[in-house]
């Protein structure tokens, strides 16, 4: 795996870890929550790429 998608895999898992930990404490919505989680996915595709 290169650097960089080793960096883009490690921030994504932070941050999902994060998104959920707010969503299950009740400080976001469940549409706020895919939307966090959709936009690291994308980063996730273009460092793949």
């Amino acid at each position: 795996m290169s650097d960089e998608l080793e960096t883009a895999v490690a921030k994504f898992l932070n941050d999902y870890k994060r998104a959920m930990t707010e969503y299950e404490k009740g400080y976001a919505d469940a549409d706020a929550t895919l939307s966090v989680v959709d936009s690291h996915v994308d980063e996730l595709r273009e460092a793949q790429e």
